[in-house]
């Protein structure tokens, strides 16, 4: 397994190319990138950074017929480019156009169009991580978030082609069990985000699990929970990487900064990333 990020702020401010050298020259291993073009492609080959999830697609998840048929050629326009690239996963949130459609009504739609997605992934070798972020409140509308979701979603598509982004910080701030999650999924999982998440149980007394509603502490949270980076927060990751081992996931563990305390500047973004390595590497080596 290697160590690499997804793109935190300061990244798009000194471009990708630079992020990248950036990456190489501190003992990072790999990186998420946008949607995968060959001059970022040979970035990456230069630096000897391996290429973990590209971002993409269109928008599937949608009323409006043809919107869909129009964002289904964009989702197979990237995995097209991903394979014809060097690249071999597409990240995605499965996120409906409208936040209020209900999930059954989104789960609808997905069942329609997305076996037509999964067919063009097959067709050119490229995996699908989902990614189990809720969405925004009041709605949550994403799919993929919880072991009730994922089976739907996977009985709709059984193609090892569409797996998981395994975030567990996600689902430690919606409670649900991500040690036991992983062991019902792990076969599914197609790329890892390394992001922690921090309950605060006198902060959950104050507002309950509905969150803050005077006001925001954290830059990304809801007053009793925010993200972190590994090993400021509930995630035991020593279990995680043991399983992923077991599971025989060989892929890339992205940093996904969104930690208030390493947010703020260019300089608290590095530290944060860093400290996110230090915490993981040791256990790679174990």
């Amino acid at each position: 397994m290697k160590i690499g990020t997804r793109m935190p702020p300061f990244s798009h401010q000194i471009g990708f190319d630079a992020y990248a050298a950036w990456l190489a020259d501190n003992g990072f291993g790999a990186v998420d990138t946008p949607p995968l073009t060959r001059p970022l492609a040979r970035t990456c080959e230069q630096l000897g950074l391996a290429l973990g999830t590209s971002d993409g697609g269109g928008q599937v998840l949608t009323r409006d017929a043809a919107k869909r048929r129009k964002a289904l050629s964009a989702i197979k326009r990237s995995l097209s480019a991903i394979a014809r690239h060097g690249g071999h996963t597409l990240f995605t949130v499965l996120a409906p156009d409208d936040p209020s459609m209900s999930k059954a009504e989104t789960f609808e739609i997905f069942a329609k169009v997305y076996p037509r997605v999964v067919a063009h992934a097959e067709k050119v070798g490229v995996n699908i991580a989902i990614e189990p972020w809720p969405g925004g409140r009041p709605h949550y509308p994403n799919l993929g978030c919880s072991p009730e979701s994922l089976r739907l979603l996977f009985a709709a598509c059984p193609s090892p082609r569409l797996g998981i982004c395994y975030d567990p910080s996600h689902f430690v701030r919606l409670q649900i069990d991500y040690q036991r999650l992983l062991h019902e999924f792990g076969d599914r999982v197609r790329h890892v985000h390394l992001k922690d998440t921090e309950i605060m149980p006198e902060k959950l007394y104050e507002s309950g699990n509905l969150g803050e509603a005077y006001g925001s502490t954290y830059v990304c949270g809801e007053g009793w929970w925010r993200y972190t980076i590994p090993g400021e927060g509930e995630v035991d990751w020593n279990f995680v990487v043991r399983r992923l081992e077991d599971v025989g996931y060989d892929g890339v563990l992205s940093v996904e900064l969104e930690d208030h305390y390493f947010w703020q500047t260019p300089e608290l973004q590095q530290e944060g990333l860093l400290r996110a390595k230090d915490h993981i590497e040791p256990l790679l080596k174990g």
